[in-house]
């Protein structure tokens, strides 16, 4: 048994009673504004909690509670929209922010595309999806497991010669969304997260690496020490880095970073870029963008996903679907006022995409070294190289050169380049080693070609 959870005892829970309050005070706000002449209104009142602590080198450097409440309106006075926040709970101020948000509406340009979502889109069938896991962690027992997890670290060679810490944190956020259609949604979810990040080696010679476990129950999180103890193997991996020899080679991408090609691609296919113009796969529904074998499916009620939920940020029913099949974009991801402004329907996805699960064709990381021959296996991402309108892509590489399907030694100071369009389409293999610390559920990634650039 994990000794997180086996020693630890959960917290008390007030979670209920919390949003039956922000419930209430939702439907308060919706009303002042009808009463101010709003033809529609929406309002979101999120509170948050939570505890983190740093330590570094065994000593203590931060420990921070935080409580956050954040309460915002948004009217609609036909076309013209106005939104205005406050914290602040107390009648006067309540009052102040819906005749802001108001006042503003009254003074804003005519936007055919602005307005609340369809009221036939709104969720009806409102579940939880097993994302409540609150943690009674205390500092003195974070701290324990910070100091833990760095120890272990530090104690795996000579060779780690110093840290940039550890970290242990929890947290906890409820929210409510209501609107004028008489829909009010309720949601509540926990994050709990170990992180280390160790350096090894010495002088110019030095590796900095990390790792971290992160999840919504804290039982699922790895123990500190072996989260330390990774993070250790993985700076000690990086010692004595060479560059390479400017050409075109196979690139895998560990599935850490790999997620990051699908997230291109879900950015390029999503309302706020295309009508703006501002993707490289414009018109794009019904084209191939992935090889044939390929499938993305997004997943909004997967119990104790990363991000499930049964509406969206605009009050909108999610729903089970493809993304891509067969290769072939099914749909864009929309939200209302983008969906107008293509002259489409919403397609639940205010707010951004929930639990994308990227189909696998292969097995894990390490048949895909022997797989791949000789090539690069890109372990780290650095720099922001990637022009969403062409598909461009440059940035910064760290990773192990591969020979003969073994990993030969570490790589830094390299570049790899491409056109996002060509490398998305010329994946050869998708690994099962899924990494779950995010809402793009994807393993490792091989294409077959990319130019790599070194210094050799």
């Amino acid at each position: 048994m994990n000794v997180i959870a086996s020693a630890l005892p959960a917290a008390a829970d007030d979670s209920l009673a919390r949003l039956d309050r922000l419930s209430d005070l939702a439907r308060d706000l919706l009303a002042r504004a009808r009463a101010q002449g709003a033809s529609q209104a929406e309002v979101s009142c999120d509170e948050d909690r939570g505890l983190n602590v740093n330590v570094r080198m065994g000593a203590v450097e931060s420990v921070e509670s935080t409580r956050d409440r954040s309460i915002g309106i948004t009217v609609y006075f036909g076309n013209r929209k106005g939104s205005a926040s406050t914290a602040d709970l107390r009648e006067d101020s309540l009052e102040a922010t819906v005749a802001q948000a108001c006042a503003i509406a009254r003074h804003t340009e005519d936007d055919p595309a602005a307005g609340l979502a369809d009221a036939g889109l709104m969720a009806t069938d409102l579940r939880e999806f097993d994302s409540w896991h609150p943690w009674a962690l205390d500092a003195d027992t974070a701290i324990d497991l910070a100091l833990a997890c760095e120890t272990a670290g530090r104690d795996v060679d000579p060779r780690i010669a110093n840290s940039d810490g550890a970290s242990v944190s929890t947290g906890e956020s409820i929210g409510v969304y209501a609107n004028s259609h008489g829909f009010l949604g309720r949601e509540r979810d926990t994050q709990h997260s170990i992180a280390c990040g160790l350096i090894a080696g010495q002088g110019e010679a030095m590796q900095r690496e990390h790792w971290y476990s992160f999840t919504l129950a804290r039982e699922d999180l790895e123990a500190p020490e072996a989260v330390g103890r990774r993070a250790a193997e993985r700076a000690l991996a990086r010692l004595a880095p060479r560059s390479l020899a400017t050409g075109t080679m196979p690139v895998l991408f560990q599935a850490e970073v790999a997620r990051s090609l699908i997230g291109h691609l879900v950015s390029a296919v999503s309302g706020g870029a295309l009508y703006r113009g501002a993707s490289f796969l414009l018109d794009s529904v019904g084209t191939r963008v992935l090889p044939e074998w390929c499938r993305l499916s997004e997943r909004p009620f997967l119990m104790r996903g990363l991000r499930s939920c049964a509406f969206d940020a605009e009050g909108v029913a999610t729903r089970e679907s493809d993304l891509v099949r067969d290769g072939v974009l099914q749909r864009y991801v929309l939200g209302s006022y983008s969906a107008r402004k293509l002259g489409l329907q919403s397609t639940g996805n205010a707010g951004g995409i929930f639990n994308l699960d990227v189909a696998a064709n292969a097995g894990g990381l390490d048949d895909l070294v022997r797989g791949m021959g000789t090539g690069l296996l890109v372990t780290g991402l650095m720099g922001q190289g990637v022009n969403a309108v062409t598909g461009d892509y440059s940035r910064g590489a760290a990773g192990f050169y591969v020979e003969n399907g073994r990993i030969a030694y570490p790589v830094d100071s390299i570049t790899i380049a491409g056109n996002l369009r060509t490398m998305l389409q010329g994946i050869e293999a998708i690994g099962s080693d899924i990494d779950a610390r995010s809402n793009v559920r994807c393993g490792s990634i091989l294409l077959g070609r990319m130019t790599v650039a070194g210094s050799v």
